[in-house]
């Protein structure tokens, strides 16, 4: 008698929105699941401007996941903050999950919902798509059983789809976040194969330039710095970048140029470092400091700087 054949699992494939209040380590979790660093990720707020889209793919099972890394969801401060929770809820639209971020309870931290992330939830009624709990950054928690009154607390808030512990630094239970993901899409495929994303590639080189600058500042500066690419294009078989970092005040201009231009120097050269990583070719970066005064706290200047941006 001839063994019954085995069948394999319908292709799904399907948009995925990931959303969480700043620095509870979304960037960094979309980079995970790629396997690959696609967006930038500092420790300041308002690193994310910009939603943007990185596929996953595997062949066991025929998956694809378009994630969205959406800006972190907070009450907006200023012109600026308005642009980004516009920005992140437009990143709910049409999506088949959202996958909520938000971080492990320090020790001495009570196990109930963080005031901020009550208004990330607030934000999800929009969507209609089932939502994950995913809670980041467990490898920090001793006290595992504080983890259970904690996914308690959230739910008892909203009721999720899944919850799943994670870490996103050591890729701990990754795969177990993409399965939830992947029983939540719709069958069939979207994308070519060797589908990424869909930003341009100067977007990636600006968002680098301003990773730079923004790891290499403290305090307010890293929230109203801004990249402009001026110049991108070959010469002599070298990518030549030229670009301009946009800051709030003359004293910041100051500052991130400093004493000799050494400052400038660093973030440049660092830049000029992940933009070859990234683009794996030499290229030639030169910067430029510019200062627009109060552009955060100006509609129209900081949605012009946003959109730049956003399209490089």
């Amino acid at each position: 008698m001839p063994e019954p054949e085995e069948h394999a699992e319908a292709p799904r494939a399907g948009r995925c929105a990931i959303v969480g209040r700043p620095n509870v380590g979304k960037s960094t979790l979309l980079n995970a699941l790629l396997g690959q660093k696609l967006v930038i990720a500092t420790p300041r707020p308002g690193t994310t401007r910009s939603c943007v889209l990185g596929v996953y793919a595997s062949d066991d099972p025929p998956t694809q996941i378009a994630f969205v890394d959406t800006p972190g969801l907070e009450r907006p401060k200023g012109a600026l903050g308005r642009v980004l929770i516009d920005s992140a809820k437009q990143g709910l639209v049409d999506c088949d999950a959202v996958v909520f971020v938000t971080e492990a309870p320090k020790a001495s931290a009570p196990a109930e919902v963080n005031e901020k992330d009550a208004t990330v939830l607030q934000a999800l009624e929009v969507s209609n798509a089932p939502v994950i709990l995913a809670i980041n950054k467990v490898d920090r928690l001793k006290a595992k059983e504080r983890l259970f009154a904690f996914i308690e607390a959230y739910q008892k808030k909203r009721p999720f789809d899944a919850v799943v512990p994670i870490s996103a630094t050591r890729g701990t239970n990754l795969e177990a976040l993409l399965s939830e993901i992947r029983e939540r899409l719709p069958e069939g495929l979207l994308y070519d194969a060797d589908f990424l994303t869909d930003r341009p590639e100067r977007f990636f080189v600006s968002e680098l330039i301003r990773e730079a600058a923004m790891l290499n500042t403290r305090q307010e500066i890293p929230y109203g710095i801004a990249c402009e690419l001026d110049s991108y294009g070959e010469e002599n078989g070298l990518l030549r970048i030229e670009g301009t970092l946009i800051v709030e005040k003359q004293s910041h201009k100051a500052i991130v140029i400093g004493s000799q231009g050494e400052a400038i120097k660093k973030i440049s050269t660092e830049a000029r470092q992940q933009i070859e990583a990234f683009l794996q070719r030499k290229v030639y970066l030169r910067l430029w400091v510019k200062a627009v005064p109060g552009w955060t706290r100006d509609p129209i200047k900081a949605r012009q700087l946003a959109i730049k941006e956003g399209e490089a």
